[in-house]
């Protein structure tokens, strides 16, 4: 798994195999979310929007958006709502504004009820309106008045020099006079021209008159996120990471998968592979206390990294394995030598499997299963039996676990003869085992002997 590109079946192994345990997680993770609404009251947000008449770039549309939303703007809001205990300060994060298709800009407050933000939002639109046309006008600032007005002031102090001149020049008598009053004419016309165009480039008249399109709309819905936004977010939050748990934890697994990453690191041969029906005992006893309990309510007793058990034949078929494991036994090993059948304390397939290689064996040359821990292993001395076989099921223990199992047999004096790979398989149901169609052959009387891979 550590080596495999994580496909969609692995997702659903994790689905099937996990089902009870992620709807736990995601039940957590509502409650989470439910919680984390109770801490963070509801919100409701409403929207005024202003209407700038005239033309506008976007760079201006955008500074009136910062305008919209300045402390001066927001405290003079404050100041006119006058709640109690809220500043502007206060405000200033739960005030907003973007600019809209058409030079609109809307405004959107937020606060606890759906009164009070429409009445942030209408208030803010209008301190808005109130300082901008400020702005527009000069009418907020004593300097402003060496702007443009004073501008208009001086040139109708001019004109009126202009008109003093022309009456005091000799009307039309001379050349000199004629030309002077004609010169004075285009001065005059000039400037006139010139505070037309003064008028008609002033922000005051082209860009003043910000209207607000009527009182927001009193919201009738909380803001995002809501309650069940969050309950919705914390059980998929929860449940997400429960599956990448899973995946991160498969990517990272060490335990040894093939017959031959197992030998290798028992450091013996392969003596074959036995089956071991995959349904569990009626009798089997609730060991572990209230936390074995909790696992098996929760499905995770179990592995769900491990392939789906593959359908096996009937107790004959399997019996043949365990047989000709023994008979290998006996053919490798000299007379009257007796061995001990060690098996890793929790593997349950491993333990029944070699449960039923004494039994098939008779006490010849095994006689008795030890089942060694993994944390500290520790095999008894050698006695009357002078040999070890390991029988273990595959994708249950790391290269070390097992090196240590080796190493506590050669502590005891017992050296590791073989290894049984043992594998959870579908027992045929007993209706289909009992039943066999009249023209059916067996199997075993096709053959002059029984043959097949390796046992």
């Amino acid at each position: 798994m550590s080596e495999d590109t994580i496909r969609l079946v692995t997702i659903g192994r994790i689905l099937r195999r996990r089902r009870r345990l992620l709807a736990v997680l995601a039940l957590v993770g509502a409650l989470v979310g439910y919680g984390t609404s109770v801490l963070f009251p509801p919100r409701y947000t409403a929207s005024a929007s202003v209407l700038l008449p005239g033309q506008w770039e976007e760079r201006e549309l955008l500074t009136q958006v910062d305008i919209a939303t300045s402390s001066t703007v927001v405290d003079r809001a404050a100041a006119a709502l006058d709640w109690t205990g809220v500043s502007g300060a206060d405000l200033r994060d739960r005030v907003s504004a973007k600019a809209a298709d058409g030079n609109i800009i809307k405004i959107s407050g937020t606060a606890g009820t759906p009164e009070r933000a429409q009445q942030l939002s209408d208030r803010v639109a209008q301190q808005f309106v109130k300082f901008a046309a400020g702005i527009a006008g000069g009418s907020t600032d004593s300097a402003s008045a060496t702007g443009p007005e004073a501008l208009r002031k001086q040139v109708e102090e001019t004109n009126r020099r202009i008109t003093d001149l022309a009456g005091a020049a000799d009307p039309g008598r001379t050349v000199e006079s004629v030309q002077a009053r004609t010169e004075l004419e285009k001065l005059r016309t000039s400037l006139e021209d010139a505070m037309t165009k003064l008028d008609q480039a002033d922000p005051a008249n082209a860009k003043a008159g910000m209207v607000v399109m009527g009182p927001a709309a009193r919201p009738t819905a909380e803001a995002p996120p809501t309650r069940v936004q969050l309950i919705v977010a914390g059980a998929l939050l929860f449940f997400l990471l429960a599956v990448i748990g899973h995946l991160v934890a498969a990517r990272g697994d060490r335990r040894l998968r093939t017959e031959a990453e197992i030998a290798a690191a028992l450091g013996s041969q392969l003596l074959g592979t036995v089956d071991v029906s995959a349904e569990r005992p009626a009798h089997r006893q609730k060991r572990g206390g209230p936390r074995a309990g909790i696992r098996r309510l929760l499905g995770i007793d179990t592995r769900w990294d491990v392939p789906a058990p593959r359908r096996s034949g009937d107790d004959a078929g399997r019996r043949i394995r365990y047989t000709r494991v023994c008979a290998r036994l006996r053919d490798q090993l000299p007379a009257l030598r007796q061995l001990l059948v060690v098996v890793p304390d929790g593997d349950d397939i491993a333990r029944r499997a070699a449960a039923q290689l004494v039994a098939e064996a008779q006490g010849d040359p095994l006689r008795r299963v030890v089942e060694v821990p993994v944390d500290r292993p520790l095999v008894p001395d050698r006695g009357t039996e002078s040999g070890a076989l390991v029988v273990l099921s595959a994708g249950s223990w790391t290269a070390e676990e097992l090196r240590g199992i080796a190493e506590a047999c050669a502590d005891g004096g017992h050296e590791v003869v073989g290894i049984v790979v043992a594998g959870a398989v579908l027992a045929r149901p007993a209706g289909a085992a009992g039943h066999r169609p009249d023209d059916a052959v067996p199997v075993l009387a096709m053959r002059g002997r029984a043959t097949g891979g390796s046992a």
